[in-house]
């Protein structure tokens, strides 16, 4: 189990803190420790494109223009890479299975596949 996620987002807090106790979890400060190819690929694998691990929430989106582009899988992936901030927070991966985001679905379904 790994959690990729930005010690300085409170959401990203509040849901590590939510989904206690997390025995065996790797987490990975995606600002500290960034996010390699391999392991972005291993995503895109279980997510089934860059486009849904994509953040357009973040600031750089508006301020690249990147709103106003249409961007391919090849630049969503290269963006990631580039930039921590264009990674949806956070991202736990739980065996074969991949959770992207804070909704609150999301984060339940991730809390029942953490602990069952």
């Amino acid at each position: 189990m790994k959690i990729y996620h930005l010690s300085t987002c409170d959401t990203c807090q509040r849901i590590i803190k939510e989904l206690q106790p997390l025995p065996d979890v790797n987490l990975q400060n995606i600002k500290t420790e960034a996010i390699t190819e391999k392991q972005l690929e291993k995503m895109h694998d279980l997510a089934g494109s860059y486009e849904a691990l994509f953040s357009k929430r973040a600031r750089l989106y508006r301020q690249k223009g990147l709103h106003e582009k249409e961007l391919s899988e090849a630049d969503y992936k290269s963006l990631i890479l580039e930039q921590y901030t264009f990674l949806k927070r956070p991202v736990i991966l739980v065996e074969d299975k991949i959770f992207i985001g804070n909704s609150k679905k999301t984060v339940a379904a991730a809390k029942e596949a953490i602990h069952s």
